[in-house]
Formats: C-alpha cells, sequence, structure tokens
C-alpha cells in the first residue's frame, strides 16, 4: 500500500480527512467478507500506484466499510471494492468492481 493512501480507522478519521483535502478525494471501499478480499487486495495496489501518479490532485482514502459505517451509508455503498470521487465532500463519481489502472485514471480524468 502506498504511503500517499490514507486509511481511516473510523468515521471521524474519514470525515476529518475529507476536511483537510483540497484536492479530489477517490474513496475506495473494502470489505473482508469472503469473496470481496481479493478483488479488494488487487485494488490496493491499483489505487496505491494511482495516488503515487497523481500526488498533489488527488487524496486517496482506502475504507472499510465495518470501520466507517456512515460513511458507507452517506454514499450508498452496497458492495466492495466501490468507488466514490469527491469534491469539496460531495460526490461527483461512483463506481463498483474491480478496475484496472487504466480504468481508474478514466474514472479520474473527467473530473481533475
Amino acid at each position: 500500500m502506498a504511503k500517499r493512501v490514507h486509511q481511516p480507522r473510523e468515521d471521524a478519521e474519514f470525515d476529518f480527512i475529507l476536511g483537510m483535502s483540497g484536492v479530489l478525494v477517490l474513496a475506495y471501499f473494502t470489505g473482508t467478507w469472503p469473496k470481496a478480499i481479493e478483488p479488494c487486495r488487487a485494488m490496493d495496489l491499483v489505487v496505491g500506484d494511482i495516488a503515487d501518479e497523481y500526488t498533489g490532485r488527488l487524496t486517496a482514502v482506502r475504507t472499510d466499510i465495518t470501520r466507517c459505517p456512515s460513511a458507507t451509508k452517506r454514499y450508498g455503498i452496497t458492495g466492495a471494492p466501490s468507488y466514490v470521487l469527491l469534491k469539496e465532500g460531495e460526490a461527483v463519481a461512483h463506481g463498483t468492481g474491480p478496475m484496472t489502472i487504466t480504468e481508474v485514471r478514466k474514472f479520474l480524468d473527467g473530473h481533475l
């Protein structure tokens, strides 16, 4: 996991990170149930690379669904991995399922 990917331990920390970010936020939601583990681990690598590539333009936040239930509910997350692109705390794009780095770039580039 890249050092630039934040990993909040609770909803309050998730909200703090959002409030401190002056750039777009890619919140990607992960799960720990059996069918979610492998796709979420794969996305850890992709999002880590994206966080490094988009330094200064994007804040990446790895959000565990069970640790941040309010954020999960607020953004309508129903499965993992899922993604929400946030601008000033408001969702501007949603995505679900595993993505390649190219697909994540396309997901982001229209909003940067």
